[in-house]
């Protein structure tokens, strides 16, 4: 295995943060629900440092440890989303015998999720849009999330090639500005579903059978 196939397929963690208490784990998980509530409600602007500390039932300074910026919490809760997201994929996995149609099949059926809550969604990719160097770590476990709700659904027999791996990330790009271009009204769930059935195919250009 390479060492880029190395670091898309490896756990999203931050090696230099230590583990959290069970105590500590709890608070998180009850930041990160406000966080996701307040969003859900009224988008980017309605979540406040102050309301999700009061939601959550911790003091504003302990969630600014936790979360030093409203950016670092939004992009955090999209990263628990996806996490959510592809343990449900994970149970319910496309029946489709080819790679690129299971693919196509699971980012339409994440995007249709956040589809359902297109305030939350708003707010996790204005999030995204707005990170600075500060919040890298955190964009990259989104990132590498993604990855690997896409390497799942290839369902490979052997690591990913680097065509492979090449052919994922244009996915992914793709599947974030169809997100993007979706949420500012410029395209309809239609042509998103046609965006990413067409950047699908590159899957089966990347096979090795096809080279």
């Amino acid at each position: 295995m390479t060492a880029e196939a190395k670091a898309v397929t490896t756990p999203a963690t931050t090696p230099a943060s230590p583990p959290l208490t069970e105590r500590q784990e709890a608070r998180r998980r009850r930041i990160l629900h406000a966080s996701a509530q307040l969003a859900s409600r009224g988008g980017f602007d309605a979540v406040q440092m102050r309301e999700v500390a009061e939601s959550s039932s911790v003091a504003l300074g302990t969630l600014y440890r936790y979360f030093p910026s409203k950016v670092h919490l939004l992009v955090a809760t999209m990263q628990d989303q996806l996490q959510h997201m592809h343990a449900t994929l994970r149970k319910r996995p496309p029946a489709s015998d080819d790679p690129a149609e299971r693919v196509a099949e699971t980012l339409m059926r994440a995007f249709r999720a956040l589809q359902r809550e297109p305030h939350l969604a708003d707010a996790m990719v204005r999030a995204l849009t707005f990170a600075d160097r500060s919040v890298s770590p955190e964009v990259d476990t989104v990132s590498r999330l993604t990855t690997a709700i896409i390497l799942d659904a290839m369902g490979l027999d052997a690591p990913p090639t680097a065509e492979q791996l090449s052919a994922v990330r244009v996915i992914e790009h793709t599947w974030h500005s169809a997100l993007i271009t979706w949420l500012s009204g410029r395209a309809s769930i239609a042509q998103v579903k046609i965006d990413i059935e067409t950047v699908c195919r590159l899957i089966d250009l990347t096979s090795p059978e096809k080279s």
